[in-house]
């Protein structure tokens, strides 16, 4: 990867593309909920496109079946998203997806669902919309 921390920096890298990634697909799917399109439907047609990728594969399940078991908790997505805050902000970089993405956890974390898995973010969406997206 690089020099000493190289490796570090990637992962707070990963952990941002993933938090960001598992928020817009919860947006993307309340949209079409709350139009009136399936969901499931919506994530066959756009999953191989450009709009695709392995989060949206292997989280997209778990929120239609409101499967919330943790595989990564969003305590623990919490405290890798500080550390890329704490290093973005110690290079003067901003990241105000991220701190969207945070945003929603912590709401999440006050709730109790601290414990779910990441792809949780999905329940910050029906809370506010007032729907599930089962």
């Amino acid at each position: 990867m690089g020099g000493v921390g190289a490796g570090s920096i990637t992962k707070l890298a990963n952990q941002m593309i993933v938090a960001i990634n598992i928020a817009a697909i919860s947006e993307a799917f309340s949209l079409a909920k709350k139009a009136g399109v399936d969901p499931e439907n919506v994530y066959q047609a756009i999953r191989s496109g450009l709009a695709g990728s392995v989060v949206m594969d292997q989280k997209s399940e778990k929120i239609f079946h409101g499967d919330f078991t943790p595989g990564f908790r969003i305590e623990l997505h919490i405290k890798d998203l500080q550390n890329a805050f704490d290093t973005s902000h110690g290079v003067n970089v901003s990241a105000p997806f991220t701190s969207l993405a945070m945003e929603i956890m912590q709401s999440l974390r006050s709730r109790g669902h601290d414990k779910d898995d990441h792809s949780g973010i999905a329940k910050r969406y029906e809370m506010v919309n007032n729907f599930k997206l089962q």
